[in-house]
């Protein structure tokens, strides 16, 4: 595919020989002659100089490079569709494999396609262009939107609904029971029956091994377009709001609730029963243990603002050496209240 061609369907400008032949795209560091490659990173310049690639997507106000340039608004953008332009996801005809059980009473939609080994439950609704994977189990009353897909291995249960063009990847369990107990008088915990359920809005993804608990009563609620990472909990009754981006090994706690656009990166923790505003950004293994303000970026365990926690890190980097001045302190006044004492 020429780079002329590339441009003009990812609505860039290009600059240098629209002629090349590109063949496929890579990293800065893995191009070879005949791949397209990206810079978005200033961090990146010496390997963005030193590339072999034919081709670099770059930003609008991006510095010369050696080799020609594709300038989009958006290179990371660009460059994720520019990858759909030379790979495409493997294709599956519509089918039910033989060994797959789907009960009498379930409503399968048109070209669906339903794997190995799958389980498809009572009453379950299946829409258009599904697709149930190797060992899916697909539990009695769940209803899953059109062109979803469901990856080998994942459990959808018990009265569960998932909107259209969602993604579950492998081993993810959707609708598992929340934690919940009551503790008796002997001491015993008594467990609180989950009489809720979970909703999946349009267009959400969930991570490989992730989980998502029913409510104890009423839903846990996946508002669209949000993306989870592999090895995210989300505890029974939160509501996570639309387009949030929830990395790997994040833990909410029930009954949390989320705005729009929150991120929340690897290994956050976050208590239950308080809400994360709009736009706020929590960063790695930081623990919430209060509301967050729309907008806040916040880092630490307990969180407080990003800026402050930098400022506390360093100073406590320094601890030792303040100690140590402490200490060479106390002995000085020691010194001088003894020097009063006699002279009195």
């Amino acid at each position: 595919m020429k780079l002329s061609e590339i441009a003009a369907r990812l609505s860039c400008e290009v600059e240098g020989d629209g002629s090349i032949e590109i063949r496929g795209v890579a990293t800065l560091e893995a191009a070879a002659e005949g791949d397209l490659s990206f810079f978005t990173n200033s961090k990146y310049q010496n390997a963005a100089r030193q590339t072999r690639a034919s081709a670099v997507l770059v930003a609008l106000d991006a510095p010369r490079l050696n080799a020609a340039m594709l300038r989009h608004d958006n290179p990371y953008l660009g460059f994720a569709k520019a990858i759909e332009l030379f790979f495409s996801a493997p294709f599956l005809r519509p089918s039910i494999h033989p060994t797959a059980l789907i009960d009498d009473t379930a409503t399968i939609g048109e070209n669906v396609y339903v794997g190995p080994y799958a389980y498809v439950g009572e009453r379950v609704v299946l829409g258009d262009d599904v697709q149930v994977h190797a060992r899916c189990v697909v539990h009695a009353d769940a209803r899953i939107g059109d062109r979803t897909r469901i990856h080998s291995g994942s459990i959808v249960r018990e009265r569960v609904t998932i909107g259209k063009n969602c993604i579950v990847q492998s081993n993810a369990v959707i609708g598992s029971d929340g934690f919940g107990y009551a503790r008796q008088s002997d001491g015993e915990w008594y467990g609180i029956l989950q009489a809720g359920t979970v909703t999946i809005e349009d267009d959400v993804e969930v991570g490989a091994c992730s989980t998502i608990d029913r409510a104890t009563l009423g839903e846990t609620r996946i508002m669209r377009g949000t993306k989870i990472d592999n090895l995210v909990h989300i505890g029974h009754g939160c509501v996570v709001g639309p387009d949030n981006l929830i990395c790997a090994q994040v833990g909410l706690a029930g009954s949390t609730t989320t705005g729009s656009g929150v991120v929340l990166t690897g290994q956050v923790g976050v208590v239950g029963h308080l809400k994360i505003g709009d736009g706020a950004v929590v960063t790695p293994q930081s623990g919430i243990a209060n509301s967050v303000q729309a907008g806040s970026i916040v880092s630490g365990a307990p969180a407080i603002d990003h800026r402050n926690w930098l400022k506390s890190s360093a100073a406590f980097s320094k601890l030792p050496e303040v100690h140590k001045a402490v200490r060479a302190l106390e002995a000085r006044v020691a010194a001088l209240e003894n020097t009063v004492k006699e002279l009195k």
